[in-house]
């Protein structure tokens, strides 16, 4: 039943991301969910280009109304070696492209992990062993008593009221509640006060849900307190260095009760800045700074994904495992290879090749994009 379940997930899924003109590609209004934003650093890194042509990228932007492909890097030999992008000013909904910032959707659930790490390097949490029981917010909910890292490796015990196990099709809806109060959107508090109060955990099993990671972003929040925008600027000014401005995402203001601002892991950054905290990863992986060490601890904690669908359209649907927020062990590909697979709706994606030193960056308004041959077969070969 539950391999049912699954492949009818699959269905809706690619029948929605595959759809030639979707309405709702674009992420939730950026000025009605601005929250936190990061300015670019002066000492930011200059990217060095040995720029070729590559016949199937190309191909995929020629009918980009069709594939929805609106920027395209691949990155390797420490150089920019195929540069292609047609973003556009206005996008359907008639939302503008602000600054020419582009929505993370679900890549942003592993930027969270990356700022959580960075949390606990800073001294803000011990490690990714602490139980959240510290945390009044989550009192009297099946959160009370989560581990970091379960929750880290979306496995929150909450399958009976959000995620992709409870709602075939999406990961941000609450049992009981409306369309348009989604978690995504009327904040942590609400959630947990209205939806959560008096819940138990259920058995802890992989359910990839959007609740998940907004309560480890607003834990993480929680005990940095008044150094919420420190550390922020520490991660993505200090350490990655963007050179632009770059943001995460609040709640809707009109559902903001009290004086609790919700954070939310979409975020948003320049093309090119995505390439620099993809870069920044796997400098850190490879130099075995404290963030490195972070990353190497949740790729050893990873968990297989149950009942998994191969799916060749993206790296969240063609990755057999999942650790700290991100997707690991692509099919076919030998399994000491390491490959970090950051996904999100509509196509959206990085791949970071750990082994080889390789990160392809994509950003899409829609998922009809030749996934397996300018994504995955660069990265395998």
């Amino acid at each position: 039943m539950k391999k049912i379940l699954t492949v009818i997930f699959i269905l809706i899924f690619s029948t929605s991301a595959f759809a030639k003109k979707n309405k709702n590609t674009w992420d939730y209004p950026l000025i009605e969910y601005r929250g936190w934003v990061i300015k670019g650093s002066e000492n930011h890194y200059k990217f060095q280009s040995n720029l070729r042509e590559d016949k199937d990228v190309l191909k995929e932007f020629k009918n980009n109304k069709n594939t929805g492909i609106i920027s395209y890097l691949l990155f390797e030999n420490d150089k920019i070696v195929i540069d292609v992008s047609d973003i556009p000013k206005k996008i359907s909904s008639g939302d503008y492209i602000i600054d020419g910032l582009l929505p993370s959707h679900s890549m942003g659930k592993s930027l969270v992990s990356y700022v959580t790490g960075h949390a606990i390097c800073e001294g803000y949490i011990d490690s990714i062993n602490v139980k959240l029981n510290d945390w009044p917010l989550i009192q009297n909910t099946l959160y009370e008593d989560a581990v970091l890292l379960d929750l880290l490796n979306m496995k929150g015990g909450d399958q009976k009221w959000v995620g992709e196990r409870r709602n075939v099709g999406s990961d941000n809806r609450i049992k009981g509640g409306k369309p348009e109060e989604n978690v995504s959107v009327i904040g942590l508090e609400k959630v947990m006060n209205k939806y959560l109060k008096g819940t138990e955990k259920s058995k802890l099993i992989y359910n990839y849900s959007a609740l998940t990671t907004n309560v480890i972003m607003n834990y993480v929040k929680f005990k940095a307190g008044d150094d919420w925008d420190k550390l922020l600027h520490k991660v993505f000014n200090e350490h990655v260095k963007v050179k632009n401005s770059v943001e995460f995402q609040r709640s809707n203001r009109k559902y903001a009760q009290t004086s609790f601002v919700s954070a939310r892991y979409s975020f948003y950054a320049n093309r090119y800045d995505y390439l620099r905290i993809a870069k920044t990863m796997m400098e850190d992986w490879h130099n075995d700074t404290c963030a490195g060490k972070y990353l190497k601890t949740i790729y050893k904690n990873r968990i297989k994904k149950k009942d998994n669908v191969k799916q060749s359209t993206d790296v969240g649907l063609y990755t057999k495992s999942y650790g700290g927020q991100i997707h690991f062990d692509l099919f076919g590909i030998k399994k000491e290879r390491k490959i970090l697979g950051l996904s999100g709706f509509a196509g959206q994606q990085i791949l970071v090749d750990l082994d080889n030193k390789r990160i392809i960056v994509v950003n899409s308004l829609y998922r009809n994009y030749n996934w397996k041959k300018i994504v995955y077969k660069v990265i395998k070969d």
